[in-house]
C-alpha cells in the first residue's frame, strides 16, 4: 500500500501536530458546475469523480463570514468545549480523533488542541468518506499500522443534515470490521446533530457554524475528497487537491486559534458538564428530519432525497457547490442566514419562506440531465 504521502506529514495549511491528512495529493481539471450536476443526476458519474472550481471569497462574503463568526464564536466554543469534556471523561487511554474530510477537519483540529490542553495523549487524522462509496479503507489500514488502538478511534464531523454520512460511516465500518476482523467503533461525534444520527452532539439546534460558510480556506486549503480511478489507484488513499493559490485568503489556523482561545475562556469560566445525548432525543430528531424531507419531496415532486439539503451547513454547501433550484428559509430576517440570502442573490436562486420549517434553511437541487 502506498503510504509515502503520509510519511512526509501532509497537513495542508495546518501545523503538522494539528492533523495528518490521510489523502493522496492529486491534480485534476475542474468540471463546470452545471455539467457536473447533469453528470451526477444522470448517473453517468459519481460526484466524487469530479471536482468543481474553488474561487476566493468576495470581500462582501468575507464581511458576512466575520459577522457570523463574531456572533457565534462563543456558542461554538462552548459546544466544542462540551464535546471535549465528554470525550475526556469517557476515554481513559489514548485518543485518536479521525475527522471526516473536510467539514469535520476544523472541528477535529480544535478538539485535538483542546484535549491536549487537558493533558490527554491525542493524535488527529483526517480521512475521506464518500456517500455511496464508503470510507477510505486504506486510510483505516494505515491508522492500525501506526499502532493506534482501535478502541481509541473517535470519528468527528461538523454536523448532520439528513444523516447520510452517519449511515455511510456505520455501514462502511461494519463491513471493514467483518473483513479485517477488527472492532472499530463507528459512533459519530458532531457539534450539531439535526437528524438524530450522531452518537454524541453538543446541540440539535440549526445554528450557523462559521466554518460551514467557507470551503478550502477554512479547511487547511484542501479540496473535498476525490475518488476517480484516473488519479487514485487501488491501494492508494482517496485523493484531494491542495489549493496553494488560495493561501492569501486562508483562515484555517486563524479560525482554530480564535476558537481555542474561546474554549479556554469557557472552560476556565464555567463548570462544563459532559453531554447527555439520549436515544429518545435521537429518535425525536430523526422523526422530525424524516417528516420534513418526505414533506418537501411530496410538495415539490422530488424523487431523490439527495436533492434536499436541510440545515444551514448543508444548504450553504449546496449553494456553493451544486445547482440550486430554490432556497426555503424559516425566517428571512434571521442573521444566521444572511450569507445564504447573499449567495442566492448572486446565483439568482429564488428564495421563499416557510414559518413551519424545522430548520433555518433548506436548499433544493435543480433537476438536470435526466
Amino acid at each position: 500500500m502506498n503510504f509515502s504521502r503520509v510519511e512526509v506529514g501532509f497537513s495542508g495549511s495546518y501545523l503538522p501536530e494539528d492533523v495528518t491528512f490521510l489523502l493522496k495529493l492529486v491534480e485534476m481539471q475542474p468540471t463546470p458546475v452545471e455539467i457536473k450536476e447533469s453528470l451526477i443526476q444522470s448517473g453517468r458519474k459519481h460526484y466524487s469523480e469530479m471536482i468543481g472550481v474553488e474561487r476566493p471569497p468576495s470581500a462582501e462574503y468575507m464581511q458576512v463570514f466575520r459577522q457570523a463568526f463574531r456572533r457565534n464564536r462563543r456558542r461554538l466554543g462552548r459546544d466544542i468545549a462540551l464535546l471535549a469534556r465528554t470525550i475526556d471523561q469517557r476515554k481513559s487511554q489514548e485518543i485518536t480523533l479521525v475527522s471526516l474530510a473536510r467539514a469535520g477537519t476544523p472541528i477535529g483540529v480544535i478538539l485535538c488542541r483542546t484535549l491536549r490542553g487537558m493533558g490527554r495523549d491525542v493524535k488527529h487524522f483526517s480521512i475521506s468518506i464518500i456517500r455511496d462509496r464508503g470510507i477510505d479503507t486504506v486510510a483505516l489500514d494505515y491508522l492500525l499500522k501506526c499502532g493506534r488502538d482501535p478502541d481509541s478511534i473517535i470519528f468527528i464531523d461538523g454536523w448532520t443534515g439528513k444523516g447520510a454520512i452517519a449511515w455511510e460511516l456505520a455501514r462502511a465500518i461494519a463491513h471493514y470490521n467483518t473483513a479485517r476482523k477488527t472492532e472499530i467503533n463507528s459512533k459519530l461525534h458532531v457539534v450539531a446533530d439535526l437528524a438524530g444520527q450522531a452518537f454524541l452532539a453538543a446541540t440539535s439546534e440549526d445554528y450557523l457554524i462559521p466554518s460551514a460558510i467557507l470551503n478550502a480556506t477554512i479547511s487547511g486549503l484542501i479540496s473535498r475528497s476525490i475518488l476517480n480511478q484516473k488519479v487514485v489507484k487501488p491501494g492508494e488513499f482517496h485523493g484531494c487537491i491542495f489549493y496553494q493559490h488560495l493561501g492569501e485568503w486562508d483562515l484555517s489556523q486563524w479560525f482554530v486559534c480564535e476558537l481555542v482561545t474561546e474554549i479556554e475562556a469557557v472552560l476556565n469560566g464555567e463548570d462544563i458538564e459532559p453531554v447527555k445525548w439520549e436515544n429518545s432525543q435521537r429518535l425525536a430528531l430523526a422523526n422530525i428530519s424524516e417528516t420534513c424531507v418526505k414533506g418537501l419531496m411530496e410538495k415539490f415532486a422530488i424523487a431523490d432525497c439527495n436533492r434536499i439539503k436541510p440545515g444551514i451547513g448543508e444548504a450553504t454547501r449546496a449553494l456553493l457547490r451544486r445547482v440550486p433550484e430554490r432556497i426555503i428559509l424559516r425566517d428571512d430576517e434571521d442573521e444566521d442566514i444572511y450569507h445564504i440570502i447573499l449567495l442566492a442573490k448572486l446565483k439568482d436562486v429564488p428564495v421563499e419562506c416557510d414559518r413551519h420549517l424545522p430548520y433555518k434553511a433548506v436548499t433544493l437541487i435543480k433537476t438536470l440531465g435526466q
